[in-house]
């Protein structure tokens, strides 16, 4: 992978990837666990790479730390069914650094994320739904991995890129018990960092186990991999890509994917159905097995556990009508109509629904009214999904939604144009100057 050349449907499917995750990390860098994490790595500003949303810059490792954690901080950057994992938040992050320190192009940065995606792609089929359902965080676990794919494609490492793979697999770590958190972002935000540090460590020299990805004491057997082996999964690694045939969602809610096929249930039953939260009597939602697992707080004391709590969730959406940005804030979790409407909700596991759909897809939604109607839907995935992709329009009012946080309307326009059009662009280190505050 080192060298393969991606398609061109696989570059434009990144490009949508990279336009929305760096949407995401200018809304997210105002967030507590960004400014926390930019605290800490302005104590070394000055280096070469940019700090998103911010007036300084930074070590290329620091640089991806804070990014990433800047994109996942509002839960509202993308999904890969196939890894489980977000994968562009740990990958946009990591190649903008590394793609600053080469000097690269917009279109090697697209090909790196690529080849970052398609590898973390694979570990996905070789290990989950055991490793996830483990407790380990695939954004964390996998996206190191697929960070330094990425950055050691961007710094040009040819043999040294396998050493920098193995680096970082000694590296990989995140837990799920952290999900509702501050340390949730700061996952992707930490593999960013060691993808990009495992690809310098192995520029400058560091070696490292050939046997550390599959090895009987590797990456997969110590993190409870469903299959032991990658080799047959990674045999059409250049041949057949993922990115392509299984797609990127794209989140239109900035909360727990687990959450998105009964918003999208819920929200089109209040719109078609025409009631109010006031006739509403009881909501009961079905969902696959790893749901609970992950959508943790039946009662959020914080908007970062409102984001993994379905009643709350559910809640906000029948009352508000929406879910955004803002459905996350302090007064909207302490609002007495949605509190009210939480001890309504209840969610089980649904052992009706299509064992062989990928998880976080399904859902079904009964809306019991006071009048007795009863009203029913059922979701197979949601808006934003490959198979119901987010349109063009949807993803400019998204990302245009979340720039306008840290930049003025007219420059995120300009952005935008600019990220549009990212395969033109000669030196990335052009876009991240114009991805700096102030503007």
């Amino acid at each position: 992978m080192s060298s393969a050349a991606p398609p061109a449907a696989a570059r434009a499917a990144a490009a949508r990837a990279v336009l929305d995750t760096i949407g995401v990390t200018l809304a997210g860098a105002a967030e507590p666990a960004a400014r926390i994490v930019q605290k800490v790595v302005q104590q070394d500003a000055g280096g070469p790479c940019h700090v998103l949303g911010t007036a300084f810059r930074s070590s290329a490792g620091n640089a991806a730390l804070a990014n990433g954690t800047a994109a996942h901080a509002l839960d509202y950057d993308d999904m890969c069914f196939v890894s489980l994992a977000h994968p562009s938040a740990p990958l946009v992050a990591a190649s903008l650094a590394a793609g600053e320190v080469a000097g690269a192009s917009g279109r090697a940065l697209l090909d790196a994320y690529v080849v970052g995606f398609e590898l973390e792609g694979r570990l996905g089929r070789a290990m989950n739904p055991r490793h996830y359902q483990r407790g380990w965080h695939c954004t964390s676990t996998l996206g190191t991995i697929g960070a330094a794919a990425s950055a050691s494609r961007l710094l040009g490492l040819d043999a040294a890129a396998g050493h920098a793979l193995a680096i970082a697999a000694s590296a990989a770590s995140g837990l799920k018990e952290n999900f509702g958190t501050m340390v949730k972002p700061l996952h992707a935000g930490m593999a960013a960092r060691n993808g990009v540090v495992a690809a310098l460590l192995a520029r400058a020299g560091m070696t490292a186990s050939g046997a550390a990805i599959d090895g009987p004491q590797g990456f997969l057997a110590a993190m409870d991999s469903e299959q032991p082996s990658l080799e047959a999964l990674a045999a059409d690694l250049g041949a057949r890509w993922e990115i392509v045939d299984t797609g990127i969602t794209v989140k239109l809610y900035p909360s727990c994917a687990g959450t998105h096929p009964t918003l999208d249930a819920l929200l089109d039953l209040r719109r078609c159905d025409g009631f109010t939260a006031d006739e509403v009597q009881a909501i009961e939602i079905g969902v696959d097995s790893i749901v609970p697992t992950i959508l943790l707080y039946d009662r959020p004391s914080s908007g970062l556990e409102g984001k993994f709590s379905m009643p709350f969730c559910a809640a906000a959406a029948l009352v508000r009508g929406r879910v955004g940005i803002d459905t996350f804030d302090a007064a909207t979790l302490s609002d007495p109509a949605i509190l009210e409407m939480q001890g309504r909700v209840t969610m089980r596991v649904d052992p009706d629904l299509d064992a062989s759909a990928p998880s976080l897809t399904q859902a079904r939604v009964t809306v019991r009214l006071k009048n007795g109607r009863v009203l029913t839907a059922s979701a197979n995935g949601a808006r934003g999904y490959p198979e119901r992709p987010a349109s063009d329009d949807e993803l400019a009012t998204k990302f245009t939604s979340c720039a306008t946080q840290t930049l003025t309307a007219s420059h995120a326009a300009h952005v935008l144009d600019v990220l549009r059009d990212i395969e033109s662009i000669a030196d990335v280190r052009m876009l991240t100057d114009l991805l700096a505050a102030g503007r």
